[in-house]
Protein backbone atom coordinates (compact mmCIF):
# COMPACT_ATOMS: atom_id res chain seq x y z
CA UNK A 1 0.00 0.00 0.00
CA UNK A 2 1.36 3.58 -1.10
CA UNK A 3 0.18 6.81 -0.16
CA UNK A 4 -0.20 9.70 2.17
CA UNK A 5 1.32 10.05 5.43
CA UNK A 6 -1.08 8.28 7.92
CA UNK A 7 -2.56 10.62 10.67
CA UNK A 8 -2.71 9.84 13.71
CA UNK A 9 -5.91 8.18 14.55
CA UNK A 10 -7.36 10.10 17.85
CA UNK A 11 -7.95 7.09 20.30
CA UNK A 12 -4.10 6.25 20.16
CA UNK A 13 -3.77 9.27 21.77
CA UNK A 14 -6.18 8.32 24.94
CA UNK A 15 -3.67 5.01 25.05
CA UNK A 16 -0.57 6.63 25.85
CA UNK A 17 2.90 7.47 24.08
CA UNK A 18 3.89 3.55 23.81
CA UNK A 19 0.67 2.90 22.28
CA UNK A 20 0.64 5.81 19.80
CA UNK A 21 4.11 4.78 19.00
CA UNK A 22 3.52 1.59 18.44
CA UNK A 23 0.36 2.52 15.78
CA UNK A 24 2.45 4.69 14.07
CA UNK A 25 5.30 2.37 13.45
CA UNK A 26 3.37 -0.73 12.21
CA UNK A 27 0.86 1.82 10.26
CA UNK A 28 3.65 2.82 8.38
CA UNK A 29 5.14 -0.83 7.63
CA UNK A 30 1.45 -2.10 6.51
CA UNK A 31 1.85 1.38 4.25
CA UNK A 32 4.92 0.63 2.53
CA UNK A 33 4.31 -2.92 2.28
CA UNK A 34 1.20 -3.83 0.93
CA UNK A 35 -0.57 -3.12 -2.40
CA UNK A 36 -3.71 -1.81 -2.00
CA UNK A 37 -6.61 -4.05 -3.46
CA UNK A 38 -8.99 -2.00 -5.68
CA UNK A 39 -11.88 -4.97 -4.26
CA UNK A 40 -11.45 -4.26 -0.98
CA UNK A 41 -11.60 -0.33 -0.65
CA UNK A 42 -11.98 -0.48 3.10
CA UNK A 43 -8.74 -2.08 3.64
CA UNK A 44 -6.78 0.80 4.07
CA UNK A 45 -3.55 0.53 6.04
CA UNK A 46 -4.87 2.18 9.12
CA UNK A 47 -8.03 0.05 8.90
CA UNK A 48 -6.13 -3.35 8.59
CA UNK A 49 -3.76 -2.59 11.64
CA UNK A 50 -7.31 -1.52 13.63
CA UNK A 51 -8.61 -4.89 12.72
CA UNK A 52 -5.10 -6.59 13.59
CA UNK A 53 -5.12 -4.23 16.70
CA UNK A 54 -8.44 -6.01 17.90
CA UNK A 55 -7.96 -9.23 16.60
CA UNK A 56 -4.42 -9.47 19.22
CA UNK A 57 -7.12 -7.83 21.94
CA UNK A 58 -8.89 -11.07 21.36
CA UNK A 59 -11.86 -9.49 19.47
CA UNK A 60 -12.15 -10.26 15.18
CA UNK A 61 -14.11 -7.26 13.48
CA UNK A 62 -13.61 -6.88 10.03
CA UNK A 63 -11.47 -3.96 8.48
CA UNK A 64 -14.99 -1.56 8.09
CA UNK A 65 -16.31 -2.75 11.65
CA UNK A 66 -12.35 -2.34 13.46
CA UNK A 67 -12.82 1.46 11.65
CA UNK A 68 -15.39 2.81 13.85
CA UNK A 69 -14.81 0.52 16.79
CA UNK A 70 -12.29 2.40 20.01
CA UNK A 71 -8.84 0.62 20.20
CA UNK A 72 -8.41 -1.00 23.16
CA UNK A 73 -5.46 -1.14 25.81
CA UNK A 74 -2.42 -3.75 24.71
CA UNK A 75 -0.67 -6.11 27.28
CA UNK A 76 2.92 -7.21 26.52
CA UNK A 77 2.10 -10.54 25.12
CA UNK A 78 -1.11 -9.11 22.69
CA UNK A 79 1.69 -6.54 21.52
CA UNK A 80 3.80 -9.70 20.42
CA UNK A 81 0.43 -11.22 19.09
CA UNK A 82 0.02 -8.04 17.39
CA UNK A 83 3.57 -8.17 15.42
CA UNK A 84 2.57 -11.65 14.22
CA UNK A 85 -0.55 -10.54 12.98
CA UNK A 86 1.11 -7.53 11.24
CA UNK A 87 3.96 -10.02 9.82
CA UNK A 88 1.53 -12.44 8.48
CA UNK A 89 -0.52 -9.57 6.40
CA UNK A 90 2.72 -8.59 4.67
CA UNK A 91 3.61 -12.21 3.59
CA UNK A 92 0.32 -12.02 1.76
CA UNK A 93 -2.65 -13.36 3.81
CA UNK A 94 -5.55 -12.20 3.30
CA UNK A 95 -6.91 -9.99 6.41
CA UNK A 96 -10.44 -11.58 6.23
CA UNK A 97 -8.76 -14.82 6.99
CA UNK A 98 -6.38 -13.69 9.77
CA UNK A 99 -9.80 -12.27 11.54
CA UNK A 100 -11.91 -15.12 10.34
CA UNK A 101 -14.75 -11.74 9.52
CA UNK A 102 -15.99 -9.88 6.39
CA UNK A 103 -18.53 -6.96 6.38
CA UNK A 104 -21.38 -7.12 3.86
CA UNK A 105 -24.33 -5.26 3.15
CA UNK A 106 -24.06 -4.47 7.18
CA UNK A 107 -23.86 -7.92 7.83
CA UNK A 108 -20.70 -8.81 9.62
CA UNK A 109 -19.92 -12.22 7.93
CA UNK A 110 -17.38 -15.11 8.94
CA UNK A 111 -14.95 -15.68 6.52
CA UNK A 112 -11.92 -18.02 5.86
CA UNK A 113 -10.23 -20.27 2.92
CA UNK A 114 -13.09 -22.45 2.35
CA UNK A 115 -14.84 -19.42 -0.60
CA UNK A 116 -14.35 -16.08 -1.72
CA UNK A 117 -14.42 -13.46 0.35
CA UNK A 118 -17.04 -11.24 -0.32
CA UNK A 119 -16.32 -7.97 -1.83
CA UNK A 120 -18.03 -4.66 -2.21
CA UNK A 121 -18.03 -4.56 -5.52
CA UNK A 122 -20.63 -7.42 -5.06
CA UNK A 123 -23.28 -5.25 -2.84
CA UNK A 124 -24.15 -3.69 -5.92
CA UNK A 125 -25.75 -7.29 -7.02
CA UNK A 126 -26.85 -7.62 -3.07
CA UNK A 127 -28.64 -4.10 -3.34
CA UNK A 128 -30.60 -4.32 -6.89
CA UNK A 129 -31.62 -8.71 -5.62
CA UNK A 130 -32.83 -7.10 -2.30
CA UNK A 131 -35.00 -4.22 -4.23
CA UNK A 132 -36.03 -6.93 -6.42
CA UNK A 133 -37.17 -9.21 -3.83
CA UNK A 134 -38.51 -6.26 -1.75
CA UNK A 135 -40.81 -5.89 -4.89
CA UNK A 136 -42.09 -9.10 -5.08
CA UNK A 137 -43.32 -9.59 -1.71
CA UNK A 138 -46.29 -7.20 -2.11
CA UNK A 139 -47.76 -9.20 -5.03
CA UNK A 140 -46.25 -12.76 -3.87
CA UNK A 141 -46.86 -13.96 -0.29
CA UNK A 142 -43.95 -16.71 -0.22
CA UNK A 143 -41.64 -15.38 -3.06
CA UNK A 144 -38.81 -17.94 -3.61
CA UNK A 145 -35.41 -16.66 -4.00
CA UNK A 146 -32.74 -19.05 -4.40
CA UNK A 147 -28.39 -17.72 -4.70
CA UNK A 148 -26.34 -20.20 -6.56
CA UNK A 149 -22.69 -19.84 -6.29
CA UNK A 150 -23.75 -18.40 -3.14
CA UNK A 151 -20.16 -19.15 -1.94
CA UNK A 152 -19.90 -18.41 2.04
CA UNK A 153 -23.66 -17.16 1.85
CA UNK A 154 -23.27 -13.49 1.61
CA UNK A 155 -26.39 -12.83 -1.13
CA UNK A 156 -28.80 -15.59 0.09
CA UNK A 157 -27.96 -14.00 3.86
CA UNK A 158 -28.63 -10.89 2.70
CA UNK A 159 -32.07 -12.15 0.65
CA UNK A 160 -33.15 -13.78 4.07
CA UNK A 161 -32.43 -10.71 5.92
CA UNK A 162 -34.71 -8.31 3.32
CA UNK A 163 -37.83 -10.54 3.55
CA UNK A 164 -39.02 -13.11 6.40
CA UNK A 165 -41.61 -14.21 3.88
CA UNK A 166 -39.31 -15.18 1.42
CA UNK A 167 -38.26 -18.69 0.95
CA UNK A 168 -34.55 -18.70 0.03
CA UNK A 169 -32.19 -21.35 -1.32
CA UNK A 170 -28.49 -20.92 -1.39
CA UNK A 171 -26.37 -23.31 -3.58
CA UNK A 172 -23.04 -23.88 -3.82
CA UNK A 173 -20.83 -26.82 -5.49
CA UNK A 174 -18.42 -26.92 -2.68
CA UNK A 175 -19.01 -28.52 0.30
CA UNK A 176 -16.61 -26.99 1.71
CA UNK A 177 -18.18 -23.12 0.84
CA UNK A 178 -21.65 -24.37 1.98
CA UNK A 179 -20.19 -25.37 5.19
CA UNK A 180 -19.11 -21.81 5.87
CA UNK A 181 -22.74 -20.81 4.28
CA UNK A 182 -24.38 -22.33 7.08
CA UNK A 183 -22.23 -20.87 10.06
CA UNK A 184 -22.78 -17.80 8.61
CA UNK A 185 -26.58 -18.77 9.08
CA UNK A 186 -25.71 -19.75 12.73
CA UNK A 187 -23.67 -16.55 13.08
CA UNK A 188 -26.44 -14.62 11.72
CA UNK A 189 -29.76 -15.94 13.34
CA UNK A 190 -30.68 -16.64 9.92
CA UNK A 191 -30.90 -20.51 10.19
CA UNK A 192 -34.83 -21.10 9.63
CA UNK A 193 -34.75 -18.88 7.14
CA UNK A 194 -32.50 -20.59 4.00
CA UNK A 195 -32.32 -24.15 2.01
CA UNK A 196 -28.28 -25.11 1.48
CA UNK A 197 -28.04 -27.60 -1.70
CA UNK A 198 -24.81 -29.01 -2.84
CA UNK A 199 -25.22 -28.81 -6.10
CA UNK A 200 -24.08 -27.83 -9.68
CA UNK A 201 -25.59 -24.29 -10.41
CA UNK A 202 -29.39 -25.23 -10.55
CA UNK A 203 -28.94 -29.26 -10.80
CA UNK A 204 -30.03 -29.89 -7.39
CA UNK A 205 -33.54 -28.27 -7.78
CA UNK A 206 -34.94 -29.83 -11.06
CA UNK A 207 -37.39 -30.95 -10.96
CA UNK A 208 -38.83 -29.47 -7.52
CA UNK A 209 -38.76 -25.99 -8.43
CA UNK A 210 -39.60 -25.70 -12.51
CA UNK A 211 -41.32 -22.83 -12.81
CA UNK A 212 -41.78 -21.54 -9.60
CA UNK A 213 -38.61 -19.23 -8.79
CA UNK A 214 -39.25 -15.70 -8.33
CA UNK A 215 -35.70 -14.77 -7.88
CA UNK A 216 -32.72 -15.95 -9.15
CA UNK A 217 -29.29 -14.00 -8.11
CA UNK A 218 -25.29 -15.16 -9.21
CA UNK A 219 -22.16 -13.85 -8.61
CA UNK A 220 -20.54 -16.14 -10.64
CA UNK A 221 -16.52 -17.29 -11.75
CA UNK A 222 -16.14 -14.72 -14.10
CA UNK A 223 -12.30 -14.59 -14.67
CA UNK A 224 -11.07 -16.17 -17.94
CA UNK A 225 -8.94 -18.71 -17.23
CA UNK A 226 -5.65 -17.14 -19.15
CA UNK A 227 -5.97 -14.38 -16.42
CA UNK A 228 -5.61 -16.56 -13.56
CA UNK A 229 -1.55 -16.52 -13.76
CA UNK A 230 -1.71 -12.95 -13.60
CA UNK A 231 -4.01 -12.11 -10.54
CA UNK A 232 -2.41 -11.01 -6.99
CA UNK A 233 -0.89 -13.85 -5.15
CA UNK A 234 -2.91 -13.16 -2.29
CA UNK A 235 -6.19 -13.99 -4.14
CA UNK A 236 -4.59 -16.98 -6.46
CA UNK A 237 -2.48 -18.39 -3.61
CA UNK A 238 -5.53 -18.11 -0.57
CA UNK A 239 -9.11 -18.11 -2.32
CA UNK A 240 -10.57 -21.35 -3.64
CA UNK A 241 -9.59 -21.42 -7.69
CA UNK A 242 -13.32 -22.77 -8.41
CA UNK A 243 -14.87 -19.30 -7.03
CA UNK A 244 -13.26 -16.98 -9.41
CA UNK A 245 -12.25 -19.26 -12.70
CA UNK A 246 -14.73 -18.45 -15.19
CA UNK A 247 -13.31 -20.59 -18.27
CA UNK A 248 -11.66 -19.66 -21.45
CA UNK A 249 -13.42 -16.44 -21.83
CA UNK A 250 -14.83 -16.15 -18.12
CA UNK A 251 -18.54 -16.30 -18.83
CA UNK A 252 -18.58 -19.79 -18.76
CA UNK A 253 -20.97 -20.18 -16.22
CA UNK A 254 -23.35 -16.81 -17.08
CA UNK A 255 -24.20 -18.53 -20.68
CA UNK A 256 -24.98 -21.51 -18.78
CA UNK A 257 -26.89 -19.86 -16.34
CA UNK A 258 -28.72 -17.85 -19.09
CA UNK A 259 -29.82 -21.25 -20.71
CA UNK A 260 -30.93 -22.72 -17.89
CA UNK A 261 -32.31 -19.99 -15.88
CA UNK A 262 -35.81 -19.80 -17.60
CA UNK A 263 -36.72 -23.69 -16.84
CA UNK A 264 -37.16 -22.46 -13.40
CA UNK A 265 -38.28 -18.76 -13.04
CA UNK A 266 -42.54 -18.10 -13.47
CA UNK A 267 -43.47 -15.35 -15.58
CA UNK A 268 -42.45 -12.37 -14.43
CA UNK A 269 -40.05 -14.01 -12.28
CA UNK A 270 -35.83 -12.18 -12.51
CA UNK A 271 -32.61 -12.86 -12.79
CA UNK A 272 -29.70 -11.16 -11.45
CA UNK A 273 -26.00 -11.67 -12.05
CA UNK A 274 -22.96 -10.00 -11.31
CA UNK A 275 -20.66 -9.75 -14.24
CA UNK A 276 -16.76 -9.11 -14.79
CA UNK A 277 -15.41 -5.73 -15.97
CA UNK A 278 -15.81 -5.19 -19.79
CA UNK A 279 -18.69 -8.18 -20.15
CA UNK A 280 -21.43 -6.40 -19.38
CA UNK A 281 -22.54 -5.32 -22.40
CA UNK A 282 -21.88 -8.66 -24.56
CA UNK A 283 -23.93 -10.69 -21.57
CA UNK A 284 -27.22 -8.02 -22.19
CA UNK A 285 -27.03 -8.70 -25.94
CA UNK A 286 -26.69 -12.50 -24.90
CA UNK A 287 -29.90 -12.38 -22.68
CA UNK A 288 -31.84 -9.91 -25.44
CA UNK A 289 -30.80 -12.67 -28.45
CA UNK A 290 -32.84 -14.93 -26.15
CA UNK A 291 -35.83 -12.80 -26.48
CA UNK A 292 -37.44 -14.70 -23.22
CA UNK A 293 -36.31 -11.71 -21.02
CA UNK A 294 -38.00 -8.31 -20.89
CA UNK A 295 -36.63 -5.99 -19.88
CA UNK A 296 -32.45 -6.35 -19.59
CA UNK A 297 -31.46 -3.86 -17.26
CA UNK A 298 -27.75 -2.96 -16.43
CA UNK A 299 -26.94 -1.48 -13.46
CA UNK A 300 -23.65 0.43 -13.15
CA UNK A 301 -21.21 0.83 -10.74
CA UNK A 302 -19.57 4.17 -9.36
CA UNK A 303 -17.36 4.21 -12.19
CA UNK A 304 -20.11 3.56 -15.11
CA UNK A 305 -19.41 0.45 -15.45
CA UNK A 306 -22.10 -2.50 -15.73
CA UNK A 307 -21.29 -5.01 -13.41
CA UNK A 308 -25.44 -6.12 -12.55
CA UNK A 309 -27.79 -7.19 -15.02
CA UNK A 310 -31.00 -7.84 -14.07
CA UNK A 311 -33.50 -9.64 -16.67
CA UNK A 312 -37.08 -10.62 -15.84
CA UNK A 313 -38.17 -12.93 -17.58
CA UNK A 314 -41.55 -12.45 -20.35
Amino acid sequence: MTGPALRQPADTHALGEAAEGLFAQLSQALQQGLQQQPDKPEETPANTLRALWHLAAGRPLSAQAAAAAALPPLTAPQRERLHALVGERLAGRPLAHLTGRQHFMAMELLAGPEALIPRRETELLGRTACALLGELVHSRAAPVAIDVCTGSGNLALALAGTAAAARVYGADLSPEALDLARRNADHLGLSSRIDWRCCDLLDGFDPELLGEVDLLVCNPPYISSGRLAAMPGEIAGHEPRLAFDGGPLGIALLNRLVREAPRFLRAGGWLAVEVGLGQGRAMQQRLEAQRRFRPVRPVQDEAGETRVLAAQLA
